[in-house]
């Protein structure tokens, strides 16, 4: 099982990036999909996770932030708009034990995560 996040980089504030957690070793379908974020001297944060027809986001991040699945390129996607810099931060992906719902936040119900990949918003 593993994960590959990849589409950080540095963007203005206002800007627009896509991230992509690309799954092998196992079928994405069937499985929930979270992305947490950690920037320097905070805790991890989630950020969205993607469940079998349900999606959920954060507060901070909800009406800026969408998630969605390609099954077909066993491949999730977060397009974010609207970057802020407080959305500075390296970002995972990673596979729920189980499907979840009310504890979609909580990084001990993730099993197998990815490298993350580093977003930077700044003038």
């Amino acid at each position: 099982v593993q994960l590959q996040a990849s589409g950080g980089g540095l963007v203005q504030p206002g800007g627009s990036l896509r991230l992509s957690c690309a799954a092998s070793g196992f079928a994405l379908d069937g499985y929930g999909i979270g992305w947490f974020r950690q920037a320097p001297g905070k805790e991890r944060e989630a950020v969205s996770y993607i469940n079998v027809g349900r999606k959920f986001y954060a507060d901070s991040v909800k009406g800026r932030f969408t998630i969605s699945r390609d099954n077909a390129k066993n491949t999730v996607y977060l397009q974010m708009n609207s970057l802020k810099p407080e959305d500075t931060a390296v970002y995972y992906c990673a596979r729920a034990a189980r499907l979840l719902s009310s504890l979609w936040r909580a990084p001990p119900n993730y099993h197998y995560w990815g490298q993350g990949t580093l977003v930077t918003v700044s003038s």
